[in-house]
Formats: structure tokens, C-alpha cells, sequence
């Protein structure tokens, strides 16, 4: 068997300075999604599924690039876990960040529980937004006081003011970038060894 001299490149493959930049773009790729996705939910406040679309889309286009990358599928399929932090921490914190921001925070007392809602009552009376709880997560009896944070504009849906936490969304989105960026990095290597090698990913040869 002849050896690969990995030194020198194959028919078809490309450079080292090329693959380089290859790298640092499917690495600014990432940041984009992220960024883009945050902005994305920010400006459709009180309309999740646009921002859970989008950035589940782009999740799905850094997996399949960062495949092409590494010339294989094992690094692509384990970017799908930073990629779940991404998707949660650039929806969720323009939403809690908003609510931290501008919302009011009031002790208010829970007066019914009907179909997963409270219904709640605050200083100037019943509020017009209920509480949704999932089932099997109830956690309080109608006459027990709960604290919310509401957004006067009514753009944001009310929440517990435990469940508001934008620093640990935004920790999310940071630890899912930087996870992408570090499996970018691998990927960008181990591919450029394997296109030299003029190795294909599995999946590509049983096709």
C-alpha cells in the first residue's frame, strides 16, 4: 500500500492559507447566526416563531457548512449541542432583556386556576394577562402571592420574575458561540488533513 504524503497537496485540494480562510469564515458564519437571530428577536418582540424559525434555519446552514468543512459528519452532529444554547439564548434574551429593562415588577395574588392560567390580581385590580404554567408544573393555589414582571406596552407576554434571567440567557448564547467557534477551529483542521489524505466521510461513500 502506498503511503499519503500528506505534505504535499492532492489533485483537487486546495491550500493551506485557502483552507485557513475557509475556516475563519465558517467561524464568522456562527457570530452572524448568533447576532442576527438576537436582532431578529428583538425586533419581533411578541412573535417567537419568526425568531425560532430563523434560528433554527440558520443552525441547520452552520451544520451542513462546518460538514463540508471537516470533510466529515461526527463534528457537524456535535455542533448540534452548542447550536441548541444558540437558538435558546438569541430567542429568549432580547424577551427577558426587555422585561428586565422596561417591565413592572408587582406582588401580585393569585384569585383562579383555570386551564394551566392563573388569574391574577395586583394593586390597581385584575390584571389583563394570566399566568400559563405547563401541566404538571403547578406551583401555586389560588390566595398564594406570586411576583411578576409585566411590560406596559403589552408587547411582551407576562412572567414570573424568577423565570427573568437575561444574564444567563445571554451566558447561553455566549458559551453556545464560542462552542461553535471551537468546533469550527477542530473542524477547520481535521478537514484540511482529510481533503489532503483525499478522504471522504462515510455517509458520502455507502451513497
Amino acid at each position: 500500500m502506498t503511503d499519503v504524503d500528506v505534505s504535499k497537496p492532492q489533485d483537487g485540494a486546495i491550500g493551506r492559507r485557502a483552507y485557513f480562510l475557509f475556516t475563519l469564515a465558517v467561524v464568522a458564519l456562527g457570530w452572524v447566526i448568533a447576532a442576527a437571530n438576537t436582532g431578529i428577536s428583538y425586533l419581533a418582540l411578541g412573535l417567537d416563531a419568526i425568531p425560532i424559525f430563523a434560528g433554527f434555519l440558520g443552525c441547520c446552514v452552520f451544520t451542513i457548512v462546518l460538514r463540508f468543512l471537516h470533510c466529515a459528519w461526527w463534528l457537524a452532529f456535535l455542533s448540534l449541542l452548542p447550536a441548541l444554547l444558540v437558538l435558546v439564548g438569541s430567542v429568549q434574551y432580547p424577551i427577558e432583556a426587555a422585561l428586565d429593562s422596561r417591565g413592572v415588577r408587582e406582588s401580585v395574588l393569585v384569585t383562579a386556576d383555570e386551564n394551566h392560567r392563573y388569574t391574577l390580581v395586583g394593586r390597581l385590580g385584575e390584571l389583563k394577562e394570566t399566568l400559563e404554567y405547563e401541566e404538571g408544573e403547578r406551583k401555586y393555589q389560588v390566595g398564594d402571592r406570586v411576583e411578576v414582571i409585566h411590560d406596559p406596552e403589552g408587547v411582551v407576554p407576562l412572567e414570573e420574575a424568577s423565570d427573568v434571567d437575561p444574564g444567563g440567557r445571554l451566558f447561553g448564547l455566549i458559551l453556545g458561540v464560542v462552542g461553535w467557534t471551537g468546533i469550527t477551529l477542530l473542524a477547520g483542521r481535521r478537514g484540511f488533513v482529510r481533503r489532503r489524505a483525499g478522504r471522504r466521510p462515510l455517509l458520502d461513500d455507502v451513497s
